[in-house]
């Protein structure tokens, strides 16, 4: 039998067949994807095929093989630094859930999600939420972010999942799609999803005054059948996001602003770091290119982790 992974809890799969059929799955003996060293094989959109064992009338499944990835979302797992958790996989697109404070999202993580993202071919649209609730000020502040990801070809919605606003357009985009939720804990995704689908009636929680973090509700990622025909993964928040295997080389090519400006380096295995003539920094220097993302490129260079290791993930 073939179906598609909606949920996955570290050893057991709930695994739906075309025919809308659920089966609590596990994996047969040792699985290790080739070239992959994760913490969780087997992921939330996946494909597989299994075979139905009966055990004291309870049927059950057993995965023996999983179809081809069209992409995923792959990060540093907490524990196992060596070691990467892929969060979903065959996905049409990505909702990264942003808020200026309570809590913060500071554009280091925003752009160390964009570039995981980039690099495995996974299309991101940015989600403002909260703006119901903010001063002057701090809408200011969001036009500003938005202009800077709008100019690099990313889409830019404002929203406020709590009053509805603009709701109906992140709805109208998700129409035939695999779409994930992902953001911090707090930013508003299990609200979000509730203001789409009210019957989902997922969990939510206030943000926690203490730390001005949201109290995580999502323990594992899950996936959703909606009413207009749409699928989305609701996934746990994230503090931090650790790149995983990518060469200094490359990095650059996952920046769009940066290598769009590439073949005009004066090397063309430049790191716009110290290199002469390098069309980068020269943008850098005519404000033609964000500061914020320059630093953030400067960061994971030099390998600067972002505190990952301390997350809301729990991994099994």
């Amino acid at each position: 039998m073939t179906g598609l992974v909606y949920k996955s809890t570290g050893s057991w799969y709930t695994v739906k067949t075309n025919l809308g059929a659920a089966y609590q799955c596990r994996i047969k003996g040792k699985f290790r994807l080739k070239g992959i060293k994760s913490t969780n094989p087997i992921a939330v959109g996946d494909v597989v095929d299994f075979e139905l064992e009966t055990n004291n009338d309870n049927v059950t499944g057993v995965i023996h093989t999983i179809h081809d990835r069209k992409n995923y979302i792959v990060r540093k797992s907490v524990n196992l630094s060596k070691q990467t958790h892929i969060i979903a996989s065959n996905i049409d697109q990505v909702f990264l859930l942003i808020t200026i404070d309570n809590p913060p999202t500071f554009t280091s993580f925003i752009d160390r999600f964009l570039v995981t993202a980039q690099a495995y071919a996974v299309k991101t649209i940015l989600l403002f939420n909260k703006i119901d609730t903010y001063s002057d000020d701090t809408l200011a502040e969001v036009k500003y972010l938005a202009h800077i990801y709008r100019k690099i070809g990313y889409e830019c919605i404002g929203i406020s999942a709590e009053t509805g606003k603009n709701v109906d357009k992140v709805k109208a985009l998700m129409v035939d799609k695999v779409s994930m939720f992902a953001g911090h804990s707090g930013v508003g995704k299990s609200t979000l999803v509730n203001a789409i689908e009210p019957d989902l009636d997922l969990k939510t929680k206030a943000i926690s005054t203490q730390h001005s973090q949201g109290q995580h509700t999502t323990t594992f990622a899950e996936m959703f059948d909606l009413s207009f025909n749409a699928k989305i993964i609701d996934t746990p928040g994230i503090k931090g996001f650790g790149i995983v295997d990518m060469d200094k080389e490359e990095v650059g090519d996952y920046f769009p602003e940066f290598f769009e400006l590439k073949q005009d380096c004066k090397f063309n295995n430049c790191l716009h770091v110290e290199e002469p003539k390098c069309a980068v920094k020269e943008a850098l220097d005519k404000d033609e290119i964000s500061y914020s993302r320059y630093r953030s490129y400067l960061q994971i260079l030099d390998g600067e982790e972002e505190h990952y290791r301390t997350d809301n993930w729990e991994e099994q």
